[in-house]
């Protein structure tokens, strides 16, 4: 492949990639994506199966962004015919926890606070210790099935061309068009979206664009019931998808909250979480942000003993129901950002999304519609009248900040 020309070139084929694509798609633009390996490849950020979708943040303005993105999920669901998000109420605590209540008031979203003894009588299988926030509209994603659905759906009419094995290795914007030098010869781009998770500081850096970040290899583990003789609560299940109107609705919650084994999320210091693996009786925890920094491109697999001990204690204390001896343990990359945030912008002919910190894959679908939006906008999104309102993402996440 030499010297190809393609109007949007797609870098890195992991939810948000995919999602990009899939929004380009529908604007019946035509795509081609870069992968340097296989779509969902263990040393990504979108690898495994499930990831947490929840509207629970400690800041309104996150609430509010994780209510569009439910729509957009909703969307690909109904595009895709299969659930992808299955509903699990979910329990938040911790010293942190009246700042998310806070802030999930402040943005409309649904929330209720249970005593100790509410918890418990409700959530028996979680020990919550104080105080804790129910979110009946959380869910548990199937994510390797999102990825899966997002890499179809993103193909009407075939608009978007997969190059798995392809790896992007320099940029060259002139101002006109961009040149992407990759493994297997010249792609000139009109436009190129760039999220290729930890990779994307050092590519961006071949085009004279520089922004902040940090790769951390965090670690999740994958635990059973102690008692397989007894029987295991309810893990979310497979359901069919209703329309983009119906799909997630208050009443798809309704009368589950006392039979599915909830999420539960810890605010504050250490930072454990937990999820049910949707039709099983697996649970999944994790420690956000507990992982040590490391090359992207010189990940290793092995389980880490330090953190497997800090994730077994977390199962031990939040769930004693389960046996603390994992089954099975995943590696998984953050593409950290220095406060968190996205990073979401564009410069030149050069659309950047990075800085995911961790909590990006159920914003997925809607970092692809910004990032979309950027590259297919003229104007870059800049000037009069663009705003977050018009589908942008907030200046609060340009690269121009740092």
């Amino acid at each position: 492949m030499t010297s190809v020309r393609a109007d949007y070139v797609v870098i890195g084929g992991g939810v948000t990639g995919l999602a990009a694509a899939w929004a380009l798609a529908r604007r019946d633009r035509e795509v081609t994506m870069l992968e340097q390996a296989a779509v969902g490849h263990l040393a990504g950020g979108s690898h495994g199966s499930c990831r947490i979708f929840r509207l629970g943040y400690e800041d309104p303005m996150y609430v509010r962004l994780a209510g569009q993105a439910r729509e957009l999920w909703a969307e690909l669901e109904y595009s895709c015919g299969e659930r992808l998000l299955h509903p699990a109420p979910q329990l938040t605590f911790g010293p942190q926890m009246t700042e998310v209540q806070s802030a999930m008031t402040e943005a409309g979203a649904p929330c209720h606070l249970l005593s100790a003894d509410e918890a418990a009588e409700r959530f028996g299988c979680v020990t919550t210790a104080g105080e804790a926030l129910l979110e009946p509209d959380s869910a548990v994603i199937a994510a390797d099935r999102a990825l899966t659905a997002l890499a179809t759906c993103a193909r009407p009419g075939e608009r978007v061309h997969a190059l798995t094995g392809t790896r992007a290795v320099a940029l060259a914007d002139d101002g006109r068009r961009v040149r992407v030098r990759t493994s297997s010869g010249d792609i000139e781009a009109g436009r190129v979206i760039v999220c290729a998770g930890p990779w994307t500081a050092g590519l961006l850096a071949t085009a004279g664009i520089t922004i902040p970040g940090e790769a951390t290899l965090e670690q999740v583990a994958y635990f059973a019931p102690a008692s397989p003789a007894q029987p295991a609560p309810a893990s979310p299940a497979p359901a069919t998808p209703a329309s983009p109107a119906q799909a997630g609705g208050p009443g798809e919650e309704a009368g589950s909250q006392g039979r599915t084994t909830p999420i539960f999320v810890y605010y504050g210091g250490e930072f454990p979480y937990g999820l049910p693996v949707p039709g099983t009786d697996r649970y999944k925890i994790g420690i956000h942000r507990g992982g040590p920094p490391v090359q992207p491109g010189r990940q290793h697999q092995e389980p880490d003993p330090a953190l497997g001990q800090r994730i077994e204690r977390a199962a031990r204390s939040f769930l004693p129901g389960l046996d603390p001896r994992p089954l099975a343990v995943e590696r998984c990359v953050y593409d950290n950002s220095p406060d968190t945030d996205f990073i979401v912008g564009r410069i030149g002919n050069i659309a950047i999304g990075s800085g995911t910190s961790g909590h990006g894959f159920k914003f997925g679908p809607l970092l692809g519609e910004w990032l979309a939006t950027l590259a297919a906008d003229p104007a870059g999104g800049a000037g009069p009248g663009r705003s977050w309102a018009a589908g942008l993402p907030p200046s609060r996440f340009a690269p121009g900040r740092f």
